[in-house]
């Protein structure tokens, strides 16, 4: 009898989501969806706000990543003013986002992943979690604290705060970096670059023991999307986009970013406030029942789509890490398991690159902001945050209030991806009606490599309650069923 096993809400990933997996009469898994149960509206309610209002507005949308949305908006507002910001700003924004990549990458891997991967996918619930790595593994719990307080230290010398600091405007920024918070930010550099390197060769320790998941864990052909600079560098700020298969092909190459719409189309789903967007020249992908969402229009971008889409990282330590992860793969790295070593060596890169950009003479040489008024009636501002490529499109009018705002989220152009990925995890463990823990957890896990990040700032903290029904399609009847208590204990019926 055909059933649908439902994982709500799945645990660690910022926001609030739960997973459908559909099984036919034998008890196999015939198809899986991720749903994001939680509605925003910002791109709504902005409308008629002026647009200067926006680079303070839209970091509201996340507690974890909001610089990315700071820097995208005030980009989008450069363009509306028609300026070149002057050089120091464009310097001071790309150090911010460095600290903003390395802060949100170490809350994904040291509080939110590493759990499964240190402490083991069977290992006791209520232990698998940050609190339990903190007992079993103190030294890189601690070392995971502290380097993610690094990265929330830079933002909060440029910006004055940790967490939604209002400091990039359209034309600029509002302030340079101090003598002083240069050198502590330079104090702090041995120890965070010790961490990556130690953390980096205890992943690659690891994946002989997880040699299954990375097989398994959304590992399938797709596109990879992500911005590279004039010479085909890692990029995390300005340049142009890239498209590659999963073979290393470049399907696209120097995409202007404010063309999106001619290559990236945008489609909804009934069961889903998250939006899917996909590569317009391949079309969207079939959606039939019965037939899997490959390849077609489908593309990830991410930590993992960078590694993929560029030559090279640009800095030393990191090259060197790039040249032994792309072994992992055939012309591009596939599995989305590696998302988790992706964010390391970004980690890495991004320690080097600030180390660069300190010395630089120029960092905080005036002016820092451009003046101007409203220049032109349209602007997208477009950055890589931590999970991937965010676009901030504006209308204005005349005045400069905002006609028409939308945002295209990385999380939401991973959604087909993450979809693909929940299936394919749950048609390898799942097999009849019996619902394992251990296979919820890897079904999550799957989530948890692309680190979405579905709106919002505030988390439960520790195990979050867990509820998951497997019913009769026909019948409605519920077969069996399973919950997961906030302790982390587990109780069974049926």
């Amino acid at each position: 009898m055909p059933q649908r096993i439902i994982i709500d809400p799945v645990t660690r990933i910022e926001g609030h989501a739960k997973i459908s997996i559909y099984l036919d009469d034998a008890g196999e898994v015939t198809d899986a969806r991720f749903h994001v149960t939680e509605f925003r509206g910002f791109e709504k309610f902005c409308e008629g706000r002026p647009f200067w209002e926006m680079p303070g507005i839209t970091p509201r949308i996340c507690g974890i990543c909001p610089v990315s949305h700071l820097l995208a908006s005030a980009k989008a507002g450069d363009q509306i003013l028609a300026v070149h910001i002057p050089p120091a700003a464009e310097k001071l924004r790309r150090l911010m986002n460095l600290g903003q990549i390395i802060q949100s990458h170490a809350l994904s891997f040291f509080h939110l992943s590493s759990p499964d991967l240190l402490l083991g996918w069977e290992s006791d619930p209520a232990q698998r979690n940050v609190f339990g790595l903190m007992a079993a593994e103190p030294d890189l719990a601690r070392s995971g604290i502290r380097l993610r307080q690094f990265g929330q230290e830079v933002i909060q010398h440029l910006g004055g705060q940790k967490i939604h600091p209002a400091w990039a405007v359209p034309g600029g920024v509002r302030s340079a970096l101090t003598d002083q918070g240069r050198e502590q930010i330079r104090a702090g550099l041995l120890e965070v670059r010790s961490t990556a390197l130690t953390t980096l060769s205890r992943f690659k320790d690891l994946l002989e023991d997880h040699a299954s998941e990375a097989r398994i864990f959304g590992n399938f052909p797709s596109l990879f999307m992500g911005l590279i600079n004039p010479n085909g560098l890692w990029e995390h700020y300005q340049g142009c986009l890239r498209f590659v298969d999963s073979v290393g092909n470049i399907i696209a190459d120097h995409l202007d970013p404010s063309q999106f719409q001619s290559f990236i189309g945008e489609a909804v789903q009934t069961d889903s406030y998250l939006k899917s967007p996909y590569y317009r020249p391949l079309g969207y992908p079939d959606q039939s029942p019965g037939l899997c969402r490959l390849q077609n229009g489908m593309y990830r971008v991410g930590p993992l789509a960078r590694l993929n889409v560029c030559d090279r990282m640009g800095t030393p330590l990191a090259d060197q890490e790039l040249q032994e992860f792309r072994q992992r793969g055939n012309g591009t790295v596939t599995s989305s398991f590696f998302y988790h070593y992706a964010r390391l060596i970004e980690i890495l890169a991004c320690i080097e690159r600030i180390e660069q950009k300190l010395e630089d003479p120029e960092l905080c040489q005036p002016p820092l902001r451009a003046q101007a008024d409203v220049n032109q009636l349209e602007g997208v501002g477009v950055s890589e945050a931590p999970r991937g490529t965010l676009f901030h499109h504006y209308q204005v009018d005349t005045t400069g209030l905002l006609q028409s705002v939308n945002l295209i989220i990385a999380t939401g152009q991973n959604n087909l991806a993450m979809n693909r990925t929940v299936a394919q995890i749950a048609r390898h463990y799942l097999h009849g009606p019996d619902i394992p823990e251990s296979m919820l957890n890897r079904v999550e896990a799957g989530i948890r490599a692309f680190d979405p990040c579905l709106s919002c700032s505030t988390h439960a903290a520790g195990q979050m309650p867990l509820h998951i029904q497997c019913k009769s399609v026909n019948s409605g009847q519920v077969l069996s069923e399973v919950w997961r208590t906030s302790t982390g204990e587990f109780q069974v019926k049926g």
